[in-house]
């Protein structure tokens, strides 16, 4: 999938973190009050990574563009990421901050998560390496709403990508503070493939149906593609409407699915598949990858996903 001089298929500019997973049927409660659960799983997180792993472990060559601390879970995570392949040279090392955590507790299709920050919001503009979208065909950036530090840059960062050539994605993943906007409409000005899941939809679009908030961004972004978890998927294109299901699998955590969603609708745009038929291969990575704790363990290989397909 290699063009002219670019070395990469997609680069990431996203957010860092471990995730720790905690598994059971239980519901934490204040006063001291001691609960036991089943399993707990310390694991590659954040949306960015998960979607750069999956991409990687389709074939697609990857880079990433991030910050993490001088601490254990900082080397845990690009220690993770070379592990894959990815070129980690963008990802700078910030002895001043602690790298971002988040700690989730799942119950089967379903979770409660806290997150701490850190690293991830303190990624700056002047820290992103721009000549790494003169390597690259695609940008990705996820978890948009976190990138605090970054994101009044990101509409300008988007501009570049677009004038050097490449296409572009975007996933803002869930905005804490529930506002759904910081800028956002800039940054979709530029955004060839946005990959929101239904309540972002419809918070950004501030509409109450899937039918209205794609209506409402159909005219202005050229591919949408929305995650409808055990619903399935649903995208449009110019004139084209498609909708794909989920491929039945043994569900054990649903950590990172529509990331590993993201990373198989990008390979599908990338290669040229028609909307069809990219939209059932994003739909089968996202349910494969459900199969194990955490976002990658499960990750679909290219040969596993087209077997499906």
């Amino acid at each position: 999938m290699a063009t002219d001089h670019r070395d990469l298929d997609v680069l990431v500019i996203g957010e860092l973190n471990c995730d720790l997973i905690l598994r059971g049927d239980v519901t934490p409660a204040f006063g001291q009050v001691e609960k036991l659960i089943d399993i707990a799983d310390l694991t590659i997180g954040s949306s960015s990574a998960i979607f750069a792993c999956g991409a990687a472990r389709l074939g697609l060559r990857v880079g990433f563009i991030g910050k993490v601390g001088d601490d254990t879970f900082g080397r845990f995570m690009v220690d993770a990421l070379r592990g894959y392949g990815i070129d980690t040279g963008g990802i700078v090392v910030d002895p001043v901050v602690k790298t971002g955590l988040t700690v989730i507790l799942s119950r089967g299709n379903d979770r409660a998560i806290l997150t701490y920050l850190g690293s991830i919001a303190a990624l700056r503009p002047e820290e992103v390496d721009r000549t790494a979208l003169a390597r690259a065909r695609h940008l990705h950036l996820g978890s948009y709403f976190l990138l605090d530090a970054l994101r009044p840059a990101v509409p300008e960062l988007y501009a570049q990508a677009k004038a050097s050539g490449l296409s572009t994605s975007l996933d803002t993943n869930y905005d804490p503070r529930e506002t759904w906007d910081g800028g956002l409409d800039a940054v979709l000005a530029h955004t060839d493939v946005f990959l929101p899941n239904a309540a972002e939809l419809l918070a950004i679009t501030r509409t109450a149906e899937i039918e209205t908030g794609l209506a409402a961004l159909r005219g202005r972004i050229p591919t949408i593609a929305v995650k409808l978890g055990g619903e399935g998927s649903r995208a449009v294109q110019g004139e084209r409407d498609e909708r794909a299901g989920i491929v039945p699998v043994e569900l054990v955590d649903t950590t990172g699915a529509g990331d590993s969603f993201d990373a198989g609708f990008v390979y599908g745009y990338l290669a040229g598949w028609d909307l069809a038929r990219t939209l059932r291969f994003a739909g089968t990575c996202g349910s494969l990858s459900t199969r194990a704790a955490g976002g990658t363990a499960a990750q679909a290989t290219l040969a596993e996903a087209l077997a499906y397909v």
